[in-house]
């Protein structure tokens, strides 16, 4: 058994403990409370650490790692260039992306990983197209929820894509279990969205939808117009089965069609309307938030204030480096802070990029908080000597990473710090 003490301790699922600690054996937490609670076998190793704050490990809740060396592909494939529209951009990643050999995509996703866990992230909710590279996740001391994405307009495609999607989830092994990610109301037919729906159900699995993240989308959702149809469907050779006006919004959409629940993850929501919040909390959906994608893309602001108030669960993510700079939750959770100081405050926003997230991907029984029971997955943050009365904002403000550990198992020390 280990024991770390330290003059915090987050749980999350409780309040902040000054002089507090855990204990960790075989992997999980056996133990999380004051100090003077914890287990004090024979043999036991403490690791004591003064000015120190220990809290659960990240959880990003929404992931492309595919896309991880994006920034060096597009100077290697001469795309360098920065789009001015959502669709744009899509047009750049669909030009890279056709182009990359296997070997580009695996290095990629090695990256990723690395990346990951050197910003303090234990788990992920990773969206992945290419399921030949789910055997690099299997290999992962990182766990969290794959989901297998399926996207396309052509019904003998569709049925080809649900056959590989089906086969790939039945093999899947590792720390990472089983997700589907419909990509977007606009990228799927709707054939294939219900088809994806029942699959989810029939494995009782969590999906990840990407929901309205721009003006286009709406555009095109509401009357089948825009540079949707104008570009992207053209390109994407789905002329034929540009749909007719559907005078909805993708929320209503997809509730006509009974796929919003529980189990839901809906990225984004920046251009959601009230009447779509209020459909989505009634069906329990959970929004993950990604707020530097959506400002590096122009698409606007996830209303922050509309879904806290609405009761919404919340969870962050960082979305990929082809619309981010980083892939650390930090520099997540300080653009968000920075962007709208007043709409969480700092305890709440690294609940949602701990329990928030974990909820999300269905997975708060294993991670998120700091509870007997739960993987050993736990952060170790230095420079908290004055923390004062707020240890969240003090830990936002002044805190160092300087070890995470995954199933009790310490990793490499952090290169850079994440502020």
């Amino acid at each position: 058994m280990q024991i770390y003490t330290a003059s915090y301790l987050l749980p999350i699922a409780s309040p902040p403990i000054a002089g507090g600690g855990i204990a960790v054996e075989n992997g999980r937490i056996v133990a999380a409370g004051p100090v003077a609670e914890l287990p004090s076998p024979s043999g036991a190793k403490l690791v004591d650490l003064p000015g120190c704050a220990i809290m659960p490990g990240l959880v990003n809740a929404h992931t492309h790692l595919e896309l991880t060396h994006f920034p060096a592909w597009k100077v290697r494939k001469d795309l360098d260039y920065l789009p001015k529209t959502y669709v744009e951009w899509i047009r750049q990643v669909v030009k890279i992306r056709r182009v990359l050999t296997p070997e580009e995509l695996e290095q990629s996703v090695r990256e990723g990983l690395r990346l990951c866990i050197e910003s303090g992230t234990t788990a992920i909710g990773e969206i992945l197209s290419d399921f030949s590279l789910a055997h690099l996740y299997e290999a992962s001391p990182l766990t969290g929820r794959l989901f297998l994405e399926g996207l396309g307009q052509d019904p003998v495609q569709g049925e080809a894509l649900l056959k590989r999607l089906m086969a790939s989830l039945q093999a899947l092994k590792g720390n990472f279990l089983p997700g589907i990610s419909p990509h977007t109301p606009h990228t799927v037919s709707q054939e294939l969205m219900l088809e994806l729906n029942r699959l989810a159900q029939w494995l009782d699995i969590p999906k990840a939808i990407h929901l309205s993240e721009s003006k286009e989308e709406v555009s095109f959702m509401f009357d089948s117009t825009g540079p949707i149809a104008e570009v992207m469907y053209p390109m994407a050779h789905w002329d034929e089965y540009l749909p007719a006006p559907r005078k909805a919004t993708s929320t209503s959409y997809l509730e006509e069609l009974r796929v919003l629940d529980q189990k839901t993850l809906a990225i984004h929501a920046v251009q959601v309307t009230p009447a779509d919040v209020a459909v989505l909390k009634e069906r329990g959906v959970t929004v993950v938030l990604c707020p530097r994608s959506n400002d590096r893309l122009n698409v606007g602001k996830a209303p922050y204030h509309l879904l806290k108030s609405a009761g919404l669960s919340l969870a962050l993510g960082t979305d990929s480096l082809a619309s981010n700079d980083s892939l650390s939750l930090w520099d997540e959770i300080h653009f968000l802070r920075e962007s709208d100081p007043d709409a969480f405050t700092p305890a709440e926003l690294i609940a949602m990029a701990t329990r928030g997230s974990a909820r999300a991907l269905g997975l708060e029984g294993e991670l998120g908080t700091l509870e007997a029971g739960k993987r050993g997955d736990f952060l170790i943050f230095s420079g908290l000597e004055q923390a004062g009365s707020d240890i969240s904002a003090a830990l936002l403000e002044h805190g160092r990473l300087e070890q995470v550990y995954l199933a009790g198992r310490s990793t490499p020390r952090p290169r850079t710090p994440p502020f």
